[in-house]
């Protein structure tokens, strides 16, 4: 999929009027029709099939929908579950340039993603009450990078409670392993499938603290898409299921060096110390030396933990020219040209190409980080901003955009602890 991108100065961006801010629509029966037949050939290459989990069938009552985030497959399988249920989708501002008026007739909320968003709140209460329609949000809100669960919003219960709706989880089971981010948007022949269930009534939503119905979502959405290969014995032959596996596992654990690893056909080389894996078809990464065996959620743990110590030592930084692209209105995505952007402890800093300042972000803004491989077709990709404008910066050489992110959620983490507990009033 493509976005249209226009060339524009950075005044004449800023000089554009905002989207404004229109109430959600129901979708008509007909495009909830055309949603469900657009991704029946996908589901069907994928022998696509579903439970119901304690359900007779799917509630008619409006309804929070959540589901786990691996693939666009992921709103082919909640087309086909929830149909012929009305249901709107959260879906991020970008995904509405160049299709404004389709994306609202689906349904179709936008929202920027890792930005507080008091208004979509009110989009969800309107359409849960008023349209009488179920909601769908992927709470991690962006893919999983390495077939584990992203970090959900710490508020989530406090959402729960706002919306005061039951809440309707879909677990799908091997979308990522037939599409991970990663692979450079190569499918291979994995089986899908989803089970639905009933994670709160509106009783449990009402009677239950904020704080317990967080956790409760929180154990929902722990898996190891990795490791559920592994003991199902999953077979994924694909010759290229190896190709852009850099992206995620970017820092070699034998000599230390970032940037120098290679994913491609089934091997992963690290160019600097001639280390190398197979990934073999059970997705295990098998040494060919004295590398030994890695499972690559350790790995990318492991590289959490790295990124975490160089934060902790105050030796983290990101220091690189990028392209930058900006979202300021539904028309396009606008090219203003480059500049570069410095992540450190002190949050992202992005500057124009004559050193002026664009916009800069505190590391507590946000508590994770979109970051994307392969964003529209055009590159691997940070983005940063508010719901005035977002920022996306592409990286110029090999810069690896998941450490941005692994970088980001830890200082979020560090920030929080070092930030000092409110008193209580009066004292």
């Amino acid at each position: 999929m493509k976005i249209k991108v226009e060339k524009k100065t950075l005044a004449e961006v800023r000089a554009l009027p905002a989207p404004p801010r229109r109430k959600p629509v129901r979708p008509a029966r007909l495009w909830r029709w055309v949603m469900k037949t657009a991704g029946a050939g996908d589901l069907k290459d994928a022998q696509f099939s579903y439970t119901l989990k304690g359900l007779d069938r799917i509630p008619d009552e409006p309804c929070l929908v959540v589901m786990n985030h691996s693939s666009f497959i992921d709103l082919e399988i909640a087309a086909k579950v929830l149909y012929p249920h009305p249901f709107n989708i959260v879906c991020t501002s970008d995904g509405f340039v160049g299709k404004d008026a389709l994306m609202r007739r689906i349904g179709c909320i936008p929202t920027n993603k890792f930005v507080t968003d008091v208004g979509l709140i009110a989009d969800m209460s309107y359409a849960l009450r008023e349209l009488k329609d179920h909601v769908l949000l992927y709470p991690e809100a962006s893919y999983t990078f390495d077939g584990c669960a992203t970090p959900l919003p710490a508020r989530m219960g406090v959402l729960l409670k706002k919306l005061k709706a039951p809440v309707l989880f879909i677990r799908t089971d091997g979308a990522f392993l037939r599409d991970p981010l990663y692979n450079c948007l190569q499918k291979r022949k994995v089986k899908v499938s989803a089970e639905v269930s009933l994670l709160f009534s509106a009783q449990d939503v009402q009677e239950k603290p904020a704080a317990e119905l967080t956790a409760w979502l929180e154990e929902a959405f722990k898996f190891d898409n990795f490791r559920e290969q592994q003991e199902r014995g999953i077979r994924i032959e694909e010759p290229f299921r190896a190709d852009g596996l850099h992206r995620i596992l970017y820092k070699c654990p034998k000599c230390g060096e970032e940037g120098a690893m290679e994913g491609k056909g089934t091997q992963l080389t690290c160019k600097a110390c001639g280390a190398s894996w197979t990934l073999d078809e059970a997705g295990w990464l098998q040494g060919n030396a004295e590398e030994g065996t890695a499972h690559i959620p350790d790995w990318y743990a492991w590289e959490r933990q790295a990124v975490r110590q160089e934060l902790e030592n105050g030796t983290y930084q990101l220091d690189c020219p990028v392209r930058i692209l900006v979202y300021r209105d539904r028309k396009a995505i606008y090219d203003i040209g480059r500049g570069r952007l410095v992540h450190d402890t002190s949050g992202f800093v992005l500057t124009d190409e004559e050193g002026q300042e664009i916009y800069a972000q505190g590391p507590a803004k946000s508590y994770s980080l979109y970051a994307d491989y392969y964003w529209y077709e055009i590159g691997d990709v940070i983005c940063i901003g508010d719901n005035d404008m977002q920022f996306y910066c592409l990286p110029e050489g090999n810069v690896p955009v998941a450490k941005a992110r692994l970088a980001t959620e830890e200082l979020f983490k560090l920030t929080k602890k070092k930030s000092p507990k409110p008193s209580p009033a009066g004292v």
